[in-house]
């Protein structure tokens, strides 16, 4: 449990003078608050009773009853006593507002802070960890755990305090009343306690079993709305109502089991708080009419004990909330334990970006091994998903890349966007080595258009701007012209300012892919990456695009990777990979005569196009 404490303690750094001052405000309601059963306790006593002030009397009873003005001017003016009673609750409640205020404000901060560490953490996590992670759980993480983590922080942190102040200060008030009674009062108060935490111990683990449940379902969710339209088209909503019904009962399962024991607990703690008020009570009036104790006293100890019982029962729900926080920081802190992608560690010294020149676009690659899989040692036996690759490209030229799916074209750029590391070859950009160059910086000289072009749900000008936060709009509109999307983007009725869906869902695949190549000219990279970015656009559209590009011949060196070998007839070059190697390399008019796996792409996609174009040469039926 400390270790609890202590993660909580490291998580209030930079809000601890808050907490501190909302525990000051929370001893300063209390304090008040203890002087109101005194009030009653002496009034009626003294100034209704007439007891006579003895030696027996407690002191602290003897000097409230002196502060009203002793008992003959309070028994002329009883009104003193409920007007003190109002005036010190009203202050106790003024100091409870503060408390909770200042608490309010340190939970609030910290949540921001962690939501922002978090989403910060996960933007710079490494690709292998996006790779084999849920996203509807990471979801859960930083948004359900973080909650979690500060409601705790705004109530429970003070109910913890509450106790401790109660504890320390009610003892030593009740035993200087009356000692036989303060036993009396605590008899089954330690029992509460430490059936408190037993219940803690048996609970902690179902509360990771239900968060976790709660990760699952919420990840089937994520999964099925952004699939919504493919489960639609394929009529799949009642298999995917029976997918979602087996996490569904899982949660509600782990749910019930773990409010049944909470049930348990708050019955038992309410019978035993309802036995300590009736012991108290029963013990009172025996020793009352016995002569040992007074109304007065009985009355002070039945209110210290209703204003004790509640924060000692609420130690079940601090430790049960307690449990769950835990759980909560501790999903929290394994997404922050995972190492971020490492800067380069082969430069003697800290390179500043600023410091570095920007590329020319001279690209080498020798030898280049690569495994998928977590580390694996670098593989050379022709099982990885690279296999010895080795190329050069001039600044300003244009590489074409071929290839059947699975061959390693995907994986060669993500290597050279740094999303993955290789440990075994050697990638240079102008004589420097990849592994050395800032991952940040080198993306910036990198303009890309991915297999699966990713728009946010903003406006198409804000989505080509991705590419260049400051591009005027003249700029904007030369990109889009250049990736033929301008006019299209005009012919909707907001233009530019058209607010598409989330992941671009309004657009159609032609659109996003021309609208993700607009983002990446705009960057006016030295090294533009086309990873497949055109294989939803049409013959003609395509046509267009690859006219404006050859218009930019040596602006930037151009990496193709497509399937359409008329995307790729236009390159200086030509390279095909099967199975992780390069096995031919050459000009489009040199592969298409050359024997190999270019020339019978070229052969079957020509026929087919021939065929297709023959077919609708011919007339129809009469």
């Amino acid at each position: 449990m400390f270790s609890q404490f202590h993660a909580l303690w490291n998580l209030m750094r930079g809000h601890r003078l808050r907490y501190g001052l909302a525990l000051s405000c929370l001893v300063a309601a209390t304090l008040l608050n203890y002087f109101v059963p005194l009030i009653g306790s002496v009034t009626i006593d003294h100034a209704v009773a007439g007891r006579a002030v003895t030696a027996d009397t407690p002191a602290l009873a003897a000097r409230v009853l002196h502060w009203l003005g002793g008992a003959d001017h309070l028994r002329a003016h009883l009104w003193l006593a409920p007007l003190a009673m109002v005036l010190l609750s009203a202050a106790s409640g003024l100091f409870s507002y503060l408390k909770g205020w200042q608490a309010s404000l340190a939970s609030d901060g910290i949540a921001r802070q962690l939501k922002d560490q978090l989403y910060d953490h996960l933007n710079h996590l490494p690709a292998r960890y996006h790779d084999r992670a849920d996203t509807g759980d990471l979801v859960q993480r930083c948004t359900s755990d973080v909650e979690t983590t500060r409601q705790f922080l705004a109530a429970q942190v003070m109910e913890i305090g509450n106790a401790l102040v109660l504890g320390g200060t009610a003892l030593p008030l009740l035993l200087s009343l009356n000692a036989p009674m303060t036993l009396v009062s605590f008899a089954l108060i330690i029992p509460v306690i430490v059936y408190s935490y037993v219940y803690f111990r048996q609970v902690k683990h179902y509360f990771k079993e239900v968060d976790e449940a709660e990760g699952a379902l919420t990840a089937v969710i994520q999964e099925n709305l952004t699939g919504i339209r493919v489960v639609r088209a394929f009529a799949r909503q009642d298999h995917e109502r029976a997918k979602f019904a087996v996490p569904n009962a899982r949660y509600r399962d782990r749910s019930l089991h773990l409010l049944r024991l909470m049930s348990w607990y708050w019955s038992v703690s309410d019978f035993v708080a309802v036995s300590q008020i009736g012991l108290t009570l029963v013990v009172g009036a025996h020793w009352i009419v016995t002569g040992k104790f007074t109304v007065g006293l009985l009355f002070a100890f039945l209110a210290y004990l209703s204003i004790m019982l509640w924060p000692l029962r609420q130690m079940g729900r601090i430790l049960t909330d307690l449990g769950k926080t835990s759980v909560a920081l501790g999903r929290i802190h394994e997404i922050l334990g995972v190492a971020r992608e490492p800067e380069p560690a082969a430069v003697p010294a800290p390179v500043r970006p600023e410091a570095l020149a920007p590329i020319t676009g001279r690209l080498v690659v020798r030898d280049l091994h690569f495994h998928h899989a977590a580390g694996a040692t670098p593989s050379t036996d022709g099982r990885g998903a690279l296999n010895g690759v080795s190329f050069e490209v001039r600044p300003g030229e244009t590489l074409a890349i071929l290839g059947p799916s699975g061959a390693g074209k995907s994986t060669l750029m993500h290597l050279l966007l740094r999303l993955y590391d290789y440990t075994d070859g050697s990638i240079q950009f102008d004589g420097r080595e990849l592994s050395t160059l800032p991952r940040k910086w080198l993306r910036g000289q990198v303009g890309v258009v991915m297999q699966e072009p990713f728009l946010f749900s903003k406006t198409l000008r804000d989505n080509v701007r991705l590419g260049r936060g400051d591009a005027p709009d003249h700029e904007i509109e030369a990109a889009a012209r250049t990736a033929s999307i301008h006019e299209t983007i005009l012919s909707f009725e907001e233009g530019y300012n058209t607010l598409i869906g989330e992941r671009g869902i309004t657009l159609s695949g032609g659109q996003r892919q021309r609208v993700a190549i607009a983002r990446a000219l705009l960057k006016h990279p030295p090294l533009l990456i086309l990873d497949d970015a055109m294989s939803a656009i049409d013959a003609e559209t395509e046509s267009l695009i690859l006219d404006a590009l050859r218009a930019r011949r040596g602006r930037a060196t151009t990496l193709v990777i497509a399937h359409r070998l008329s995307t790729l007839a236009q390159a200086d070059r030509v390279i095909v990979l099967d199975h992780g190697r390069i096995i031919q390399t050459g000009t489009h008019a040199e592969l298409a005569v050359q024997d190999g796996l270019y020339r019978r792409l070229w052969q079957i996609q020509t026929s087919v196009e021939s065929q297709f174009q023959a077919e609708l040469a011919v007339p129809p039926a009469p």
